[in-house]
């Protein structure tokens, strides 16, 4: 099969593989946009530089076109922005995928970042459930605050009815952590996503994966 070859999937069944939602509320305004079947283009701004950094990972190590607009109380922290994109996301992720027909739906990656080594397995079988384990040195990276990348995975998982275990393995570095946990979830949902030719259905017994 050539890349670029879906087998016995329609175009419009992949171009369909796309959403943007808008979520407005007195903390935050976000508008998000997500391709799954992208080129890894994006154009993301939140007002968090360490936090459009390792969103810029994800759209380019999973191929995902990411477009991320968002503004939010950023003067009282950074809380409520990170935890509504990663809402928002889980959001778009979910309608994407759609019924989840013919996806490969289990998938994980380690990925090494200098002294650092993350892991991230993901099912998405429409139970969503979160496991995080990892130490961090520091309070912050940047302006963004190490205890809300767990918060972050947890608000997409929800939302994008993914079950994600996450789990820095080792490092000395924080910013190499977070980038190795980061890009190891692009690359894990690039496979999870990705369209099983010779999947005529869903990957499960039951025979949904929406319910």
């Amino acid at each position: 099969m050539e890349i670029g070859d879906f087998g016995h999937f329609s175009s419009s069944q992949v171009m369909a593989r796309a959403a943007t939602i808008h979520r407005k509320t007195s903390e935050t305004d976000i508008s998000l946009s997500i391709n799954l079947d992208g080129l890894g283009k994006n154009e993301i701004s939140t007002g968090v530089g360490f936090f459009d950094h390792m969103l810029t990972a994800v759209s380019v190590h999973g191929l995902f076109d990411l477009t991320v607009q968002a503004t939010g109380d950023l003067h009282i922290d950074t809380h409520h922005t990170i935890e509504d994109v990663g809402i928002v996301l889980g959001q778009a992720l979910n309608q994407a995928l759609g019924d989840r027909k013919g996806i490969v739906r289990t998938a994980h990656a380690y990925v090494p970042m200098d002294e650092a080594l993350g892991f991230v397995a993901i099912d998405l079988g429409g139970r969503p459930y979160t496991v995080f384990h990892g130490t961090w040195h520091t309070p912050a990276i940047g302006q963004m605050p190490t205890d809300l990348i767990e918060h972050f995975f947890e608000s997409v998982a929800i939302h994008a009815r993914m079950n994600l275990h996450a789990r820095v393995e080792y490092g000395r570095n924080d910013h190499h952590q977070a980038e190795a946990l980061f890009k190891a979830f692009a690359r894990a949902l690039a496979t999870a996503v990705t369209l099983d030719p010779r999947r005529l259905d869903v990957a499960s017994t039951k025979g949904t994966l929406t319910e």
